[in-house]
C-alpha cells in the first residue's frame, strides 16, 4: 500500500489546502483513534502545538476527532516538539501529537505523532492509519465519547526535564547567552531553561503573534542571532527553529557552528571523560556515530582520528534515528542542526543539544572554537539542476563518465554526492573538497553534463 498523506515526518502542507483542512484533520484523528482502540480500551492522547495561528483550528479538529472515537485528550498548549515526546512518555499516554510545520513559514502547518515511548512511529503504523482513513467513521455514542482536559504547567515540567540533562555539578553562571526562539514553540521555555541554570539570558524571537514564526529569526535565519550576540557582547548564541528540535550555535566572535560541528563536539566531550586510551574510550562510550549523506567529510575524518566510525544515513532525522536504533548507538545528527543523543532523549531536541555543548565548554574551560580547533569543515558547493520532464539522468553515460572522473580527481581529499529531490524535479549536486575552487569547478562540471 502506498502512502497518500504521510511524508518523512508526519503530514504537512499549506493551511486551507488539502490535507491541512479542519475536516480532514478531524477524520485523521478519528482514524488514529480507531487504530489505537484496537489494542487499548480507553486511550489517552496528548496534543501540543507551536505558535501558528492555525494551531487553534487544527487543535479543535484533532480534539473532536479523537473524542468522537472514544479517545481522551490532554491539551498541552504551545510546547516544543521534543517536549511533547517527553511528556507522552512521562504521562504514560498512548500517543503524542504535535501541530507544527517546524521551520516552515506560518502559512503551513502539519501533524506528527509520537509513540507511548516518545519515539517516531513505524511505517506500518502510518499505513494502518491511512487504511483506517479509507473506512467509514464509527462515531462513539454519548456514553463512550472521549473527554478533554488541559495539563497544568506542561511547560514547567518540560523545563525541569531539560535542566536534568545538564550535569548537576555545573552551572552557567557568568555566561551571557542570547536565545532565539524563532517566535515559535520554545518562546517561553528556552529562555527559562538557560536562566534557571544560571546564565544571563537575552531573548530574541520570543514574541509570537501567530504570523511571525521563523520570520527572519531562528535556526533558519541565524544572521539575527549573530547580530544580537555581537551587539550584546554575549558569550554564546542559541537559535532554535519553530518547533525547537533544530539548533544553531554562535560564539562570542559571531562565528556560526552547524550541526556537523556540534555533533563532533558532543562525541569529543564524551570521549574526554575518564583516563583510558582513546581507542578504549571510543569502543566503550561512543562505538559509532550516524550522520547523513550530507555530513561534512572533515567531521568524518576527525571522528576516524578519534577511533569513532561514522555511518551515513539518508537525509532526514527520521533515517538517522532508524540507523542509530538498528546499531544500538546513541549519537547522530544532521548539519541542519537536528541532533540526537538517545541517552538524554528519545528524539532530537534543540535545547538539550545546546546544553550538551555548553556542558562541554563549562567543564573544559574552553570556548567552542578551541574545542573544535581540530576540525575545519571542507567547503561545499551545492548546485540544484532542474530536470526536464521524463529525463532519465540515471541512464546518462556522459554523467556516469564525468562522475567517475570527478571522483578520481578528488580522491581522498573530497567527496561527490548526486541525489534527486524528493519534492521537486531537481537533481542536487554536492561537491566538497579542501580547495573551495576545486569543489566549485567539479560541481559545475557535473551540472553542465546534466543540462547538456
Amino acid at each position: 500500500m502506498n502512502r497518500n498523506f504521510f511524508g518523512t515526518d508526519g503530514i504537512r502542507g499549506t493551511v486551507g489546502q488539502a490535507p491541512i483542512t479542519p475536516d480532514f484533520v478531524l477524520r485523521l484523528a478519528h482514524a488514529v483513534g480507531r487504530v489505537l482502540k484496537r489494542t487499548e480500551d480507553r486511550p489517552t492522547v496528548l496534543i501540543g502545538k507551536d505558535t501558528r495561528i492555525s494551531g487553534y483550528m487544527l487543535e479543535s479538529a484533532l480534539e473532536s476527532g479523537f473524542n468522537s472515537a472514544g479517545v481522551d485528550v490532554v491539551l498541552l498548549g504551545p510546547l516544543p516538539t521534543p517536549g511533547v515526546a517527553y511528556l507522552t512518555r512521562a504521562q504514560r499516554a498512548s500517543l503524542g501529537v504535535v501541530i507544527s510545520a517546524s521551520h516552515n513559514a506560518f502559512a503551513d502547518n502539519g501533524i506528527k505523532f509520537f509513540s507511548a515511548q516518545g519515539t517516531k512511529l513505524s511505517d506500518a503504523w502510518e499505513l494502518d492509519v491511512e487504511s483506517a482513513l479509507d473506512e467509514l467513521p464509527v462515531w462513539a455514542d454519548s456514553a463512550t465519547l472521549g473527554k478533554t482536559r488541559r495539563l497544568d504547567d506542561a511547560a514547567g515540567r518540560y523545563i525541569e526535564f531539560c535542566k536534568s540533562t545538564f550535569a548537576n555539578e555545573l552551572t552557567l553562571k557568568g555566561l551571557k547567552i542570547v536565545v532565539d526562539g524563532a517566535h515559535g514553540a520554545a518562546y517561553q521555555v528556552a529562555p527559562k531553561v538557560f536562566h534557571e541554570l544560571g546564565a544571563e539570558v537575552i531573548s530574541i524571537g520570543c514574541q509570537p503573534d501567530g504570523l511571525n514564526i521563523n520570520h527572519k529569526v531562528g535556526a533558519t535565519h541565524p544572521e539575527a542571532l549573530v547580530a544580537a550576540v555581537l551587539e550584546h557582547g554575549a558569550h554564546y548564541g542559541i537559535a532554535l527553529d519553530g518547533d525547537a528540535d533544530r539548533l544553531q550555535l554562535v560564539d562570542a566572535e559571531g562565528r556560526l557552528f552547524n550541526g556537523d560541528e556540534i555533533l563532533y563536539l558532543m562525541v569529543k566531550e564524551r570521549l574526554s571523560r575518564g583516563g583510558v586510551s582513546a581507542s578504549k574510550r571510543a569502543s566503550e562510550h561512543v562505538p559509532g556515530v550516524v550522520g547523513t549523506l550530507m555530513t561534512n567529510m572533515a567531521v568524518e575524518l576527525a571522528l576516524r582520528a578519534q577511533g569513532v566510525e561514522l555511518v551515513r544515513a539518508k537525509v532526514g532525522d527520521r533515517y538517522v534515528l532508524e540507523e542509530l536504533e538498528k546499531r544500538g548507538w546513541l549519537l547522530g545528527g544532521e548539519g541542519s542542526g537536528h541532533l540526537l543523543a538517545l541517552d538524554k532523549h528519545t528524539t532530537g531536541d534543540g535545547i538539550v543539544s545546546a546544553l550538551q555543548v555548553l556542558q562541554a565548554c563549562v567543564r573544559s574551560g574552553q570556548t567552542l572554537a578551541q574545542l573544535l580547533s581540530d576540525v575545519t569543515l571542507f567547503p561545499q558547493t551545492l548546485i540544484n539542476v532542474r530536470l526536464q520532464p521524463g529525463q532519465n539522468w540515471q541512464a546518462s553515460t556522459d554523467l556516469a563518465t564525468e562522475t567517475r572522473a570527478v571522483e578520481i580527481e578528488l580522491g581522498d581529499t573530497g567527496r561527490l554526492l548526486i541525489r534527486a529531490s524528493g519534492t521537486e524535479p531537481l537533481l542536487r549536486v554536492m561537491v566538497e573538497a579542501r580547495d573551495p575552487e576545486q569543489a566549485r569547478r567539479c560541481a559545475q562540471r557535473i551540472a553542465d553534463t546534466i543540462t547538456a
